[in-house]
């Protein structure tokens, strides 16, 4: 039986317990602020959050250095025939292509694919490519699953203010809005690698009616998974998933995103992931 080992990046939201029973490797990004370095691995709950809000400066991702992704690549070939690396879109960050490079020097067997998403819609497909590997699937029918996982996500995002989108040169890749409008609340779809406004409007009614509309459209509709991430305080999150549970028997995952995402959304920013059957 072929051996594959899978792996991903920290721009993934995913349960400590799922990394470790399905031997998942993580390789964090790391982030900047006021001139500290910190590795996305060791920032706890809550922690990125009050040192965003503290410092002077916008502070700066970066994505593993391509000697990393070589190195892990290298110490797994020893023990696992094949590997799937599954990293965020490139629209948001250059780890694919570093991810790449990284195979490439390593000269172990890797297969390295932009899951054209991040959060817990990147968690879709690690976790589904881990559990086939696990199983002893082939290479081919991993590569399958995590492509028919793909076109059957989607990934919304609701930020509270654009002013981080703005700092992080990020506000380029969503088309349709005027960066001079700071202060007003915005919900994005992530289609084809860019962030594409749904709505725009002011006040905490924005968010809850496009809910409302969410809830309209999957009516009927077959659903695998839901996924809820946040920046901040959880209560927005919380009631969504209280709305959003019906629709399906899986428990909805609620996780605090890691300090990549909450870098470009700031404060008070959710997400929802919905992978359909």
């Amino acid at each position: 039986m072929t051996k594959i080992a899978v792996v991903t990046d920290s721009s993934v939201t995913i349960e400590e317990e799922l990394v470790k029973e399905l031997g998942i490797q993580v390789i964090p990004l790391s982030v900047m602020v006021d001139g500290i370095l910190y590795s996305d691995a060791d920032l706890k709950e809550g922690e990125f959050l009050r040192l965003m809000k503290s410092s002077k400066h916008l502070p700066k991702t970066s994505q593993p250095p391509v000697g990393v992704f070589a190195e892990v690549y290298g110490r797994l070939a020893e023990d696992y025939d094949q590997i799937v690396s599954i990293h965020m879109s490139h629209a948001l960050s250059g780890t694919v292509e570093a991810a790449r490079q990284g195979a490439s020097l390593s000269g172990a067997k890797v297969e390295v694919i932009d899951s054209s998403f991040t959060d817990q819609a990147q968690k879709f497909q690690v976790v589904a490519a881990a559990r086939l590997a696990q199983a002893g699937a082939s290479l081919e029918e991993i590569l399958k699953e995590i492509e028919q996982v793909r076109e059957k996500t989607e990934l919304y995002i609701g930020v509270s203010t654009l002013e981080n989108l703005v700092k992080g040169g990020r506000i380029g890749r969503v088309s349709g809005l005027i960066s001079s409008l700071l202060n007003i609340r915005v919900v994005m779809e992530m289609v084809d690698h860019e962030l594409r406004p749904i709505v725009k409007g002011r006040g905490a009614k924005t968010f809850k009616k496009w809910l409302d509309e969410l809830k309209a459209g999957l009516q009927g509709r077959s659903i695998r998974e839901i996924g809820i991430s946040y920046a901040g305080k959880s209560d927005f999150a919380e009631e969504m998933k209280a709305q959003l549970q019906p629709f399906l028997e899986a428990p909805i995952s609620v996780l605090e995103t890691g300090s990549i995402i909450q870098t470009h959304t700031g404060e008070d920013a959710w997400a929802i992931l919905i992978h359909y059957a």
